[in-house]
């Protein structure tokens, strides 16, 4: 079994659920799997997939992980208790082959359905790359002298990062020799994985995902302009200070920061970059919290796009962290880097809400999602995006 826990997930599936089971309980949603780049699926593929999956929608959470949730001061006692009774429901997932391609939707109330989608990701992963795994000495071999140059170079340039990679990770054993590694430098700050957080005595850490701010968009009672507002103001009311980081690309950075107005920006401790050019994103974030008179230093920028340790390093030597804190999440580079493999480039995004089509607009070519191109111009028109 690839999955024996359900802690083994990110943070901000946990933190987004909790706020689901609060605020929005009578919202239904629909998932639906895509890879973005070339991948060969057969019917076996797909099979294991599916086992996998069916697997761990027997598990539970244990009383010892709900004992680690409470020493979280952000879940709240009734949360937990909820999650004393939580298991997944096979119903709400669907995995098939059609066209020679792996499809799978996940169909069903929010706060029930929404820890699909990291294990999902991560069983993808570990089922399409098996085979690579047996008895591939040089694989490994290579691995880890790329493990030790990443650790190199973050123990030289001394940036602040995270582990964010268990969505794209090789497997559920590699994530966790990374991250033994990584854990001995001072500058490790944490992993988004909640397993290895409590296995290591690590901080959680994460923000909110996309699919939150793309629920706002299929609500009946808000209106689609105030969408990105409204769901911003809910995750304050739900931590009052805490999870202080915003995701600011759902709609691309424009459209953002006209609804990241004064009042959201002393809330909010800072924000995350995850698409297009991080310099020009820096540049407008840091230019916008000065035209709203608020000093940058005070805020954090977090970068989570595609990085590399390499680029990492490049982006908190180029004067940007003199500017404001800087932290970086790092993901498939750290826990699927081998010369023999080229990662999966996968997602979940939720595509329907209440039955209505919701978007991800985003800053880099190739990774927005929508099923409904009628109501993505009309998205695009009532914000004003190019």
């Amino acid at each position: 079994m690839i999955i024996n826990s359900l802690l083994d997930t990110d943070l901000y599936k946990l933190t987004m659920m909790q706020s689901a089971l609060h605020q929005f309980p009578t919202v239904e949603v629909e998932y639906e799997f895509r890879c973005r780049n070339e991948a060969v699926w057969t019917e076996e593929i797909v099979s294991r997939i599916r086992s996998q999956i069916n697997a761990w929608c027997g598990l539970r959470f244990t009383p010892e992980e709900l004992d680690y949730l409470r020493t979280i001061r952000f879940f709240k006692k009734d949360f937990v208790d909820f999650l004393k009774f939580y298991q997944p429901n096979k119903n709400h997932v669907r995995v098939y082959f059609e066209n020679n391609e792996l499809k799978i939707k996940v169909k069903g109330p929010w706060y029930l359905t929404i820890l699909f989608e990291v294990p999902v990701l991560a069983i993808v992963n570990e089922v399409y790359f098996m085979d690579h795994s047996r008895s591939n000495s040089s694989l490994w071999k290579d691995g880890w002298a790329r493990i030790d140059n990443k650790y190199d170079i973050a123990e030289e340039k001394g940036f602040s990062f995270a582990d964010f990679g268990t969505r794209r990770r090789f497997s559920f054993y590699w994530q966790d020799a990374c991250i033994q590694t990584m854990k001995k430098l001072p500058n490790f700050i944490g992993t988004s994985n909640v397993y290895f957080a409590k296995k290591y005595n690590l901080k959680p850490v994460g923000t909110m995902a996309h699919e939150y701010i793309m629920v706002g968009q299929g609500l009946e009672n808000v209106s689609l302009r105030n969408s990105q507002k409204a769901m911003l103001q809910s995750w304050v009311d739900e931590y009052r200070g805490d999870l202080g980081i915003a995701l600011s690309d759902t709609l691309g950075i424009d459209a953002f920061l006209k609804d990241f107005d004064l009042y959201f920006a002393k809330l909010y401790d800072g924000l995350r970059h995850d698409s297009g050019d991080p310099y020009e994103w820096a540049k407008k974030v840091i230019k916008h919290y000065r035209k709203l008179g608020i000093n940058p230093k005070t805020k954090t920028l977090v970068f989570s796009d595609g990085l590399t340790f390499e680029k990492a390093a490049e982006i908190s030597n180029d004067g940007i962290a003199e500017i404001s804190n800087v932290r970086f999440g790092i993901g498939t580079n750290l826990t699927n880097d081998f010369e023999e493999i080229t990662p999966l480039q996968i997602v979940m995004k939720i595509t329907e809400c209440n039955g209505n089509p919701v978007a991800k607009i985003s800053d880099s070519p190739g990774k927005g999602m929508c099923k409904d191109n009628i109501f993505l111009i009309y998205l695009k028109e009532t914000f004003s995006i190019n």
